[in-house]
């Protein structure tokens, strides 16, 4: 099995991506991935949308398995098999912030405990970490500001790679506010 990334959005694919894909004779992924993807999918290839996450390490050996942003950054490389990596929202983030990628810490709250991921992100903001926050549409930004001293620099980015990106820049002390359901948390000294 391999394991594609297809970048966080339009274009953000890479040229073994893309490869691997035109070379698929079955595909699995989410609709925004398989949209990612299908500009490469070859006529003929049978595609289907993921719907039972817990069944996919049963797929044949020769699938090519979609992944939104990058399959090791909260995406589907657990799977195991081949991965092909692609372009992480994280990597979209920092180089529009011009933040180093070495001076970033991961911290997720997509579908987990929110209090224990802000918990996260505020420790690791106290290190003098940039914490790359991984958000669902319920994260508070309220919330992780509270934790954190008010000149803490934060940025919600949403839809990242697509045309509709924005980056609102604010502080701890007078947070941005997120607009769509699809966005990452930045914070730190940065």
């Amino acid at each position: 099995m391999k394991i594609v990334g297809v970048g966080c959005g339009p274009g953000m694919i890479t040229a073994a991506a893309a490869a691997a894909i035109a070379g698929a004779a079955v595909i699995y992924g989410s609709d925004r991935a398989i949209d990612l993807a299908r500009p490469y999918i070859r006529e003929g290839t049978a595609v289907h949308e993921i719907t039972d996450y817990k069944r996919l390490r049963s797929l044949p050996a020769d699938t090519v398995v979609l992944s939104t942003g990058d399959p090791m950054l909260a995406g589907l490389g657990y799977l195991g098999g081949e991965v092909v990596p692609g372009i992480s929202s994280m990597q979209v983030a920092f180089a529009r912030l011009g933040v180093s990628l070495i001076r970033g810490a991961v911290v997720t709250a997509h579908g987990k405990d929110h209090a224990a991921a802000i918990a996260d992100a505020a420790l690791e903001v106290s290190r003098g970490k940039v914490v790359f926050l991984i958000a669902d549409p319920a994260f508070s930004v309220p919330d992780l500001a509270a934790a954190l001293t008010p000149e803490v620099r934060i940025a919600v980015c949403e839809d990242l790679g697509y045309p509709q990106e924005r980056i609102a820049l604010g502080t701890a002390g007078a947070p941005p506010v997120p607009r769509s359901g699809l966005f990452v948390v930045v914070s730190g000294r940065f």
